[in-house]
């Protein structure tokens, strides 16, 4: 948020802690919600950009991708299998599978994607930058600026 907010975006946040939401609340709207076990907060809303980092609860996948607006990118980077080699998280509940992040963007335009092993600390991640069309004129070829 704090990147984002420094730049002049208007940014919204959840997190289901308190503290970090009342942390982050200098840097723009923050929702206190839980996404797991509660309801989706943005229903209907979409955003220039989603971005979510170290951060996988599966039933919420679909509702991320769905927030990015026409003409928005998603921005997603968390822990991928291999991880439980390394260090925590180690559940697979908690780590991507290999593919599965490209599969969850189904319908973006997939600008950039990475999967595999980084050093210091040391992780497995999956990451990618997606993009979902701006809706062209009828007629009209979409254009995908460079």
């Amino acid at each position: 948020m704090q990147w984002f907010a420094g730049r002049g975006h208007a940014v919204t946040g959840v997190d289901r802690s308190p503290e970090a939401a009342e942390a982050a609340r200098t840097h723009g709207t923050v929702l206190l919600a839980d996404i797991e076990a509660g309801p989706w907060p943005f229903e209907g809303r979409q955003f220039g950009a989603v971005v979510v980092t170290n951060y996988l609860w599966r039933p919420r996948l679909a509702d991320i991708v769905s927030a990015v607006a026409p003409g928005g990118v998603l921005l997603y980077e968390t822990f991928a299998a291999g991880n439980e080699s390394v260090g925590k998280p180690s559940r697979p509940d908690f780590l991507l599978q290999p593919g599965e992040l490209l599969a969850a963007a189904a319908g973006l335009r997939v600008v950039a994607y990475e999967d595999g092993f980084l050093a210091g600390p040391e992780r497995f991640v999956q990451r990618i930058a997606a993009l979902r069309p701006p809706a062209a004129p009828p007629g009209a070829p979409p254009r995908h600026s460079l």
